[in-house]
């Protein structure tokens, strides 16, 4: 799931592709996805854009651990679509990633060996058109300093590549960031040189 150390991957946008096999449409849909919440909204507009498809089969994996997923058949034989789905995200090596696959039935039974090939197909095809993004695997931490050391501590965390997620600009200073897992303890140590700054880990 990593693409180096310290690193995962996942896609930078949705895509979507189309298989066709004996008059059944398999339209497969890839989103970037970071929550369950997303999911479910995705499926619940792929099934108001297609209210006359009989099957929305999906797969996900999230986390950068990638120990959250899920896969569904939503009623084609057991292990003939959301494992295949699943299959073809691992294959590629993501995480943080829906696919949904919309079937259209063509009238023709294509057997569990016929749909596995299908929803694996459909779904390979998507991610092939997805971009890629690498992103650092974080640790978030809430950096706390007088207005005087802000620019200090700015220019510390763009060192580290840390990413500003948000500011609280007052007299006293709050910066909720997200640094490199494999910087964390050195930035942490940098930063606490800095008269004033207290750097706490956030779970």
């Amino acid at each position: 799931m990593k693409s180096e150390a310290g690193k995962f991957t996942t896609i930078a946008a949705g895509s979507e592709s189309l298989f066709k096999d004996r008059g059944s449409k398999f339209l497969a849909y890839a989103y970037p996805v970071t929550e369950v919440l997303q999911v479910k909204q995705h499926l619940e507009a792929l099934r108001k854009e297609h209210p006359k498809a009989v099957h929305f089969c999906f797969a996900y994996r999230l986390g950068t651990d990638g120990l959250s997923f899920r896969s569904s058949d939503d009623g084609e034989p057991s292990g003939s679509a959301g494992k295949p789905i699943l299959g073809q995200i691992d294959s590629a090596g993501l995480t943080d990633v829906l696919v949904v696959v919309v079937r259209y039935f063509g009238g023709t039974l294509l057997g569990v060996p016929g749909l596995i090939q299908a929803y694996k197909t459909a779904t390979a095809e998507a991610l092939a058109l997805a971009p890629r993004l690498s992103e650092w695997i974080c640790r978030k931490a809430s950096v706390s300093t007088d207005y005087q050391s802000v620019g200090e501590v700015l220019y510390l965390l763009r060192q580290y590549e840390a990413k500003i997620l948000a500011q609280d600009m007052q007299l006293f200073c709050t910066i909720t960031c997200a640094i490199p897992l494999q910087h964390f303890d050195a930035c942490s140590a940098q930063l606490e040189k800095i008269r004033g700054v207290e750097v706490k880990a956030l779970s």
